[in-house]
C-alpha cells in the first residue's frame, strides 16, 4: 500500500480562512443572519451557484494576522434591484403630484410685504411719476391679499386659480387708480376692485348663457337666495312681491330670475322625446315672431294705399310746405328741422311751426279718407 502524502497545502489554506475562536464564531453568526435577510429580499430570479457565492465571499472578507475574520464589504452583496428599491424609499416611495395652487403660493411668498412707509413712498412714485417698477412692487406685495379674497368665493367656482387670476386683474386696476394722498390704505382700496372683478367673472361664467345683464338682474343673482332665507327665518313667506320690495326691483324681474336659476340650460335643437328619433325639437314649439300671412298681406295692401293718398295730398301743396312734406314724410332718410330751416333761411322753431300747420291739414285729409285708421299724433320724425 502506498504511503499517504500529507495534505500540507490544503490544511494551510484551511487555517488561513477558518478560525475557531469566539470572534470568528460571532462574525459567522452575523454573516448567517445577513444571508437569511438577503435571501428574503431577493426576487424569484435564478439563485447563484455555490462557487459564485464563495468567490464573492472571498472578495469581501479579509483575514487578520491573528487569524480572525474581518469583513471588508457588505454580505450578501447588494443587488441592483435592492439598490433601486432603497433609493425609491429614500425619495418617499412614490411620485408626488404637482399642485399648481401650492406652486403659486410658493411663488407669491417670495415677495415680501411692505411697511406702511414703503407702500406710501412707492404709491407716490407711481402717482406722480408713473414709475412702473414701483407699481410692480405694489402688485407683488399684495398677491396674497388676492388669494385671501378669492378663497371666500371658492364655493361659487370650481377652479380657485381662475378667481385668483381675475382678482389679480382687479388688483392691477386698483394700483393704477390709487391715490396715496387720500389717507386710505392700498389694501382697503384694492379689496373693492378685486371683489368686483371676481364677482363679474362668477356672474359671466355661472351658466353657458348669461343670466345677469342688467343692474337689477345682477342684484337678484347675488342676493335673491340670501333674502329668501332671511325672510323664512323671520317667519315670512318669500313671495315675489315681498322680495321685490326688499330688494328694490320689479316683481317681474324677481319671477324671471327665479325661473332662470331654477332650471339649467336646455338646447333648442335637442329632441323633445326619445321616441321621436329627433324628428321634433324644442325649437319647433316656440312661437314665431313673424306676422301671420294674412296680416302681412293686409298690412302691405294698406301701406300701398296710404302711400297713394299721401302722394295725392302732396300734389295739392305749394312752395315750402310741399318741400317740407316730401323731405320729412315721403322719404326714407328724412331731414331734420334744423336742416330744413337752414335750407330756407329760417330758424328751427319756424320750421317746426310750418310742419305743425301742415300736419293739421294732413290729419283732416286722412280722417276723410280712412276715418280713424291712421294716428298722425303717434308718428314722429325727430
Amino acid at each position: 500500500m502506498a504511503d499517504r502524502k500529507p495534505r500540507v497545502g490544503r490544511g494551510k489554506k484551511r487555517d488561513d480562512v477558518i478560525d475557531v475562536d469566539g470572534d470568528a464564531a460571532e462574525d459567522r453568526s452575523e454573516e448567517k443572519d445577513s444571508e437569511d435577510e438577503g435571501a428574503e429580499s431577493e426576487d424569484s430570479d435564478k439563485e447563484p451557484s455555490d462557487d459564485e457565492i464563495l468567490s464573492e465571499a472571498a472578495n469581501i472578507i479579509d483575514v487578520n494576522e491573528d487569524g480572525s475574520v474581518q469583513p471588508t464589504g457588505e454580505w450578501p452583496p447588494a443587488r441592483d434591484e435592492d439598490e433601486k428599491e432603497t433609493k425609491r424609499r429614500e425619495r418617499g416611495g412614490s411620485l408626488v403630484k404637482r399642485d399648481p395652487m401650492q406652486a403659486y403660493m410658493q411663488e407669491a411668498r417670495r415677495y415680501p410685504l411692505l411697511t406702511p412707509e414703503e407702500e406710501h413712498d412707492l404709491a407716490v412714485k407711481l402717482f406722480e411719476g408713473g414709475d412702473t417698477k414701483a407699481a410692480r412692487k405694489l402688485i407683488e406685495a399684495n398677491l396674497r391679499l388676492v388669494v385671501k379674497i378669492a378663497y371666500e368665493y371658492r364655493r361659487a367656482h370650481k377652479n380657485l386659480l381662475d378667481l385668483i387670476q381675475e382678482g389679480n386683474i382687479g388688483l392691477i386696476q386698483a394700483v393704477g387708480k390709487f391715490d396715496p394722498y387720500r389717507g386710505v390704505k392700498l389694501s382697503s382700496y384694492a379689496a373693492f376692485w378685486i371683489r368686483a372683478y371676481i364677482l363679474k367673472f362668477i356672474l359671466n361664467n355661472w351658466r353657458l348663457v348669461k343670466i345677469g345683464t342688467t343692474q337689477a338682474q345682477r342684484k337678484l343673482f347675488f342676493n335673491l337666495r340670501k333674502e329668501k332665507e332671511k325672510l323664512e327665518q323671520l317667519g315670512f313667506q318669500p313671495t315675489a312681491a315681498l322680495l321685490a320690495e326688499k330688494l328694490d326691483v320689479s316683481e317681474k324681474d324677481v319671477v324671471e330670475m327665479e325661473k332662470r336659476m331654477a332650471a339649467p340650460e336646455a338646447s333648442l335643437d335637442a329632441p323633445v322625446s326619445a321616441d321621436d328619433d329627433g324628428a321634433r325639437t324644442r325649437l319647433d314649439f316656440l312661437p314665431s315672431d313673424e306676422a301671420r300671412p294674412d296680416h302681412a298681406a293686409e298690412q302691405k295692401e294698406f301701406s300701398g294705399l296710404l302711400r297713394e293718398k299721401l302722394e295725392k295730398f302732396a300734389e295739392d301743396l305749394e312752395g315750402r310746405e310741399q318741400t317740407i312734406f316730401r323731405e320729412r314724410w315721403l322719404t326714407d332718410a328724412p331731414k331734420t328741422l334744423q336742416e330744413i330751416g337752414d335750407q330756407y333761411g329760417v330758424s328751427r322753431e319756424r320750421a317746426r311751426q310750418l310742419e305743425k300747420r301742415l300736419l293739421t291739414r294732413l290729419r283732416k285729409y286722412l280722417e276723410t279718407e280712412f276715418g280713424t285708421a291712421v294716428d298722425i299724433d303717434a308718428l314722429t320724425r325727430e
